[in-house]
């Protein structure tokens, strides 16, 4: 029995090494470029980090960020139509993902395209 005590002592010390190793569960600040237009953020729960997002017509630098543990997409649908090919992706926590999209003036919804995520969605009201 003595031998199992230390096989698991060593197993829990080697995990809270690792886990030490890995850095916090906080996420590090992500540098923005200054000509962004639109930041969204992925957050936990399934959802954004707001429910509405503003942004003036014309072409549209959009910054994705994912303060998630999980992948997201995001893609600008009008209607029940995705607007052009604009899709941005983000595969784990601090991806960023930068994409430009050309919008006129309207109302827009922002999405989540991963299956299970269909809740994941924000108003986009562009002027």
């Amino acid at each position: 029995m003595q031998r199992s005590t230390k096989v698991t002592l060593a197993a829990v010390l080697f995990s809270s090494v690792l886990a030490a190793c890995g850095g916090s569960s906080s996420s590090e600040p992500v540098e923005i470029p200054a000509t962004v237009d639109l930041e969204v953020r992925a957050v936990s729960g399934l959802k954004f980090d707001a429910d509405t997002y503003t942004a003036t017509a014309g072409d549209i630098e959009v910054a994705y960020i994912n303060d998630d543990s999980i992948r997201h997409t995001l893609v600008v649908v009008e209607g029940d139509t995705k607007v052009g090919s604009f899709e941005l992706k983000v595969n784990k926590k601090g991806d960023v993902d930068l994409g430009t999209t050309n919008l006129p003036a309207g109302q827009y919804v922002l999405f989540c395209t991963v299956p299970g995520h269909q809740n994941m969605k924000a108003d986009l009201t562009v002027k």
